[in-house]
């Protein structure tokens, strides 16, 4: 039985180190946070509604996913977040 505890515990540990593979949906945003890096003009800010409304790979999406895309990529530091007049404006890095 504690052969067999050990062996649980160390193929968990074996993941928990190790990098894990991406979900579908992973793969999906990570395609996306490409294009909306493609199709951002250097030295332009955008809102998210700017985004949604000029970018074809954000136009069936909603305001709620396109910022939380947003702000991976901000984690990320692909994108410098700025704010004015308490409004969000994002640029290329």
């Amino acid at each position: 039985f504690i052969e067999h505890e050990l062996e649980l515990l160390a193929r968990k540990n074996s993941t928990a180190s190790g990098e894990k593979k991406q979900t579908a949906q992973q793969k999906a945003n990570e395609e996306i946070k490409k294009g909306i890096l493609e199709c951002m003009e250097p030295n332009r800010y955008y809102t998210i509604t700017e985004m949604q409304k000029e970018f074809p790979c954000c136009k069936e999406m909603s305001n709620q996913r396109v910022s939380s895309l947003v702000r991976q990529m901000k984690d990320e530091g692909l994108v410098i977040r700025t704010e004015d007049k308490k409004k969000a404006l994002f640029h290329k890095a």
